[in-house]
């Protein structure tokens, strides 16, 4: 069943977690450019490699973020959802997405056991979580509301340009920039899905 409270919960870092596996990785600075038709492709050739490379270990693979929002300007990232049985059992698929140039970037067992690794080329951002994931629920929720809503998508795409207007930030100051509209835009997805009682609209 799903836990509408977990869905709706937006995460918090906790700064005491030292979650990055290598040390804190170069800052990238963050751009914004107009959408690009081969996005998808290349999600499709990564996704490919990835269900070849890890096999039946792939329960579930998604091309999530804007590079999945046709016509959204967006950062040139490939955001990718990989479910995988255990995130923790990192022996299960942590050395298949080595060989495929794959590197584990951020490990955060108390976020839903959450892994992040990174691509270069192409430039990759690949989430890993176990099945039946709050997290991963969200993502499409947000993803597929922008496909469908023209105007949240305008006026998340606003959101993204301002964000990285008038100076070079990096990608925490970039989500932080633009966290009141994401927000917003879930607060509407959550309660167009009843997801609100009467307490807390």
């Amino acid at each position: 069943m799903i836990n509408q409270k977990e869905i709706m919960a937006h995460y918090i870092v906790d700064p005491q977690d030292s979650y990055f596996v290598h040390g804190t990785p170069p800052i990238e600075t963050v751009e914004v450019v107009a959408y690009n038709l081969s996005w998808p492709k290349i999600y499709a050739k990564v996704a490919l490699s990835i269900e070849n490379e890890l096999g039946s270990s792939v329960l579930k693979i998604d091309h999530i973020g804007s590079t999945a929002i046709p016509g959204i300007a967006a950062k040139p990232v490939i955001d990718i959802d990989l479910t995988v049985a255990d995130p923790a059992d990192e022996e299960s698929y942590v050395s298949a997405l080595e060989n495929l140039g794959f590197q584990l970037i951020v490990r955060e067992p108390r976020f839903h056991e959450h892994r992040l690794f990174h691509l270069a080329k192409p430039r990759v951002n690949l989430h890993v979580f176990g099945p039946d994931c709050p997290e991963t629920i969200r993502h499409l929720l947000f993803r597929d509301w922008l496909r469908q809503s023209e105007e949240d998508c305008q006026i998340y795409a606003n959101a993204k340009l301002e964000a990285v207007e008038g100076c070079n930030v990096d990608i925490e100051k970039y989500h932080e920039n633009k966290k009141n509209v994401v927000h917003e835009i879930y607060r509407r997805i959550f309660q167009y899905l009843g997801y609100f009682d009467s307490e807390n609209v």
